[in-house]
């Protein structure tokens, strides 16, 4: 069996695997963002869940990155789990971008 096979058929036990409710929250969030900045031709957005470090943090929160072309990337960012982020959230942490 050459290497490139065995690479195929390896398994990487730390990847982390697809989460559908995930998916489906980002693809939301995405649709929301797209509402509320125009969906300009060039715009590119990024949905991110990360793990706040800081013991005053709410616990997970969830990046919007707005990148439109020929701009400066723009973040904001809503407190809550991906999962619990609702049109609202999407709606005022965009309003003034």
């Amino acid at each position: 069996m050459g290497n490139e096979l065995k690479m195929a058929l390896f398994k990487n036990p730390f990847r982390k695997k697809p989460d559908a409710a995930a998916d489906t929250a980002r693809a939301n969030i995405r649709a929301w963002a797209e509402e509320v900045l125009g969906s300009p031709e060039g715009l590119a957005l990024t949905i991110s869940e990360v793990e706040c470090p800081d013991p005053a943090c709410p616990g997970f929160e969830t990046f919007i990155l707005v990148m439109r072309e020929g701009e400066a990337t723009q973040a904001v960012k809503v407190k809550k789990p991906l999962a619990e982020v609702s049109e609202a959230d999407v709606r005022e942490a965009l309003k003034f971008l």
